[in-house]
């Protein structure tokens, strides 16, 4: 059994280290198949190169943003105080977490409210987080000192990735000669929400465990902010390849959002996380989507919006047990 600090802050299932984690045939996924890893492209963003951005989007689909100006002083703070929260009793976490945050684990498959999703698979992804929709986070209040100082931390984090995706977007919107007045709807801040992400250690003799299962995002753009443990991986030609922490970089994400609007010149990588055998991860997240109702149009798909491609995810992940994504709206 494996002995991890704060045994009570992990959700129970967590704890029962020994017991088997079924892998349905569909998830079925060696641990043995990551090559070393490889650089991902650097995107400046003080000296922003659109041909640099435009080559990372179409031939990566996953870039390493640096110069981003957010203070690494709010970067550390942010990750000291996930931490101390993490580190509360699972019984806390699930009492100090009220709405609009949520507190959530063994699946980052949410519904729009912020309740884990009911899923077909059996599948356990080994991690437990926190979903913070940033538009409502004025309204989690809280006498408690460490959630009041984390929301100042969040809200003031919020800004500076609102402030770092309108400016991606807007050289992606240009790169792709996309109509000014249509892609202003395409990327929508006040959908922006933050996912805070720890994935325990896991030793279990008796069955693999994988942090986050492969997958795409559904978003316009994700930014990623992981700490100096590592585990992230996609896949690039067919191959999963590590991609190493740097400390003072973001990892930025192109999701399926931005596929389906570039029309398929960006393409939504996939990838996932491998848990540590003797450390847990931490990861801070931001998602960015359309506005709910604008229509997205492309020669690749049929028609849709945001808010349709939602419901047809989570349709899919309460029936066939995985979200399918885009090939639902292919042409």
């Amino acid at each position: 059994m494996l002995e991890m600090r704060n045994l009570g802050s992990y959700p129970p299932v967590f704890r029962q280290l020994n017991s088997v984690l079924p892998q349905p045939k569909s998830y079925s996924i060696s641990m043995d198949d990551t090559h070393v890893s490889v650089p991902v492209p650097t995107v400046d963003l003080q000296c922003l190169s659109r041909h640099k951005l435009g080559e990372a989007c179409e031939n990566w689909g996953i870039f390493r943003l640096a110069n981003h100006g957010i203070p690494s002083t709010l970067l550390t703070k942010l990750q000291h105080h996930a931490k101390m929260l993490f580190s509360l009793s699972f019984e806390s976490k699930q009492a100090l977490m009220t709405n609009p945050v949520s507190y959530f684990w063994g699946t980052p498959a949410l519904t729009s409210s912020g309740t884990a999703l009911k899923s077909a698979s059996s599948n356990m992804n080994w991690l437990e987080g926190l979903n913070v929709p940033l538009s409502q986070l004025p309204q989690f209040q809280s006498e408690d000192p460490l959630l009041h100082c984390f929301r100042l931390l969040l809200e003031e984090y919020g800004r500076h990735l609102s402030r770092i995706a309108t400016t991606l977007f807007q050289s992606m919107a240009k790169n792709l000669d996309l109509d000014p007045e249509q892609s202003e709807c395409m990327l929508d801040e006040s959908t922006g929400f933050i996912r805070v992400y720890r994935y325990p250690p896991h030793r279990s003799i008796a069955g693999e465990a994988w942090g986050m299962i492969p997958h795409t995002d559904s978003s316009v753009l994700s930014i990623v902010n992981q700490d100096q443990v590592g585990g992230l991986e996609i896949c690039k030609d067919n191959k999963w390849i590590l991609v190493d922490p740097i400390p003072n970089t973001l990892i930025v994400h192109i999701g399926d959002m931005m596929q389906a609007i570039s029309g398929d010149r960006y393409a939504s990588l996939r990838h996932r996380v491998r848990v540590k055998k003797q450390e847990e991860r931490l990861s801070i997240c931001y998602f960015v989507f359309p506005a709910e109702d604008s229509v997205i149009r492309s020669s690749k798909y049929k028609p849709f919006t945001y808010k349709e491609f939602q419901q047809q995810v989570q349709k899919d992940t309460s029936t066939v047990g995985y979200k399918v994504g885009l090939q639902r709206f292919k042409i």
